[in-house]
């Protein structure tokens, strides 16, 4: 059986998570500069290791209050792809590295509504929870329309 591996993450008590292969590293961090100008999901960018990183607010992405960038905020480095730097995804806790099977893959359900529905790929149900497997091209891209 073909399986895969996802970091998983909580935004506002909702279970999500990336494919593995697609993350660089995850921390907690605490210095941002904000970027005036810049479209509302951008939270801020920080330094990290001589590396300029942008802060995409997830809870932005997601149609909700933009998180506050006050004490520590968990950040889930997303590789880049191409000719994309790494891009940091603000996130209110991480969770676990978790092994799932392809079979278990489930679309996107039909109750899941609004910028949400247009961020996942599909989901996969964990011990009684559904983790809701983003697509993380879509949920960097700041200049996509939230509705």
């Amino acid at each position: 059986m073909a399986s895969r591996q996802f970091a998983t993450f909580e935004v506002a008590d909702q279970l999500f998570g990336v494919e593995v292969d697609t993350v660089q590293e995850v921390l907690s961090y605490n210095e941002y500069t904000p970027v005036p100008l810049a479209p509302p999901a951008v939270g801020g960018l920080f330094n990290l290791r001589g590396q300029v990183i942008a802060a995409v607010d997830l809870r932005v992405q997601l149609g909700l209050n933009r998180q506050a960038l006050e004490g520590p905020v968990m950040n889930v480095i997303i590789r880049g792809s191409g000719e994309r730097e790494p891009v940091s995804l603000l996130v209110d806790r991480i969770g676990e590295v978790v092994d799932l099977e392809d079979e278990a893959f489930e679309p996107p359900p039909d109750t899941l509504s609004g910028p949400t529905r247009d961020l996942v790929v599909g989901t996969f149900k964990l011990d009684g929870r559904l983790m809701l497997a983003l697509d993380v091209n879509q949920a960097v891209d700041t200049y996509r329309a939230t509705t």
